[in-house]
């Protein structure tokens, strides 16, 4: 009895420390310049990896983020993503960064980023910012964390949760995002549910947000302008 209990136990050791390192693995190699001829480059996470022999310094090199973002659309805001389709030496790193850019009153509309914690500083300006927590208690609402920020401020958002940016000042505002993936992916909330494609069926979205099925078909029939298309 006592060698069976031993053998669950060490079972059940095993099973959670599988679970707790389920996560992206450390690099094996210093690095894998991400590639995109399959010949003779070996895939990992992904991406191909470029021959070591043919790695050079430009693989790790990004210039422009010097360089404001375009703010003339309908959000008045820009992010100029730095992720591993533009920088391939990131690739198995684990980290990206955006630069946004706000015009007065622009704003970074709730969005989601699947893959990775965002940690945001703000150089410029001054912004609303905030998050929304996951898995309410029965009978309760979601709880928003929300914090002005200041030039020279820094504030976190943690991995998957719904965030914000919003620029309350009357000049323009620049942030530097830092994020905890190669490809951190983003989600914004009101593109994906009205502007997807093709679309989703009105009659769930009018059940889903409790409201005559005329919103829906409105909200489905604007142009959801996509701020992080670089």
């Amino acid at each position: 009895m006592a060698l069976r209990l031993l053998l669950v136990t060490i079972a059940i050791m095993a099973l959670a420390s599988s679970f707790a390192n389920a996560s992206d693995p450390s690099p094996l190699q210093d690095f894998c310049v991400a590639f995109d001829d399959p010949k003779d480059a070996l895939f990992v996470n992904g991406k191909f990896c470029k021959n070591p022999n043919d790695v050079n310094a430009n693989d790790f090199f990004f210039r422009g983020l010097n360089k404001p973002g375009d703010t003339n659309n309908p959000l008045g805001s820009k992010v100029s993503a730095v992720n591993v389709a533009n920088l391939t030496g990131l690739n198995t790193l684990g980290i990206s960064l955006a630069r946004i850019d706000f015009a007065p009153y622009g704003l970074n509309p709730p969005h989601t980023h699947p893959r990775a914690t965002e940690v945001l500083t703000l150089l410029e300006g001054t912004l609303y910012v905030g998050f929304v927590l996951s898995n309410p208690p029965p009978g309760m609402k979601n709880k928003l964390f929300t914090k002005t920020l200041y030039a020279g401020d820094v504030f976190v958002f943690p991995q998957g949760l719904i965030h914000f940016q919003f620029n309350i000042g009357h000049s323009n505002a620049i942030a530097f995002a830092g994020l905890s993936s190669q490809n951190p992916g983003v989600i914004t909330i009101a593109n994906a549910v009205f502007g997807s494609d093709p679309p989703i069926n009105p009659d769930v979205l009018t059940k889903a947000f409790q409201v005559d099925n005329k919103v829906i078909e409105y909200l489905q029939s604007q142009f959801w302008y996509n701020n992080n298309n670089n």
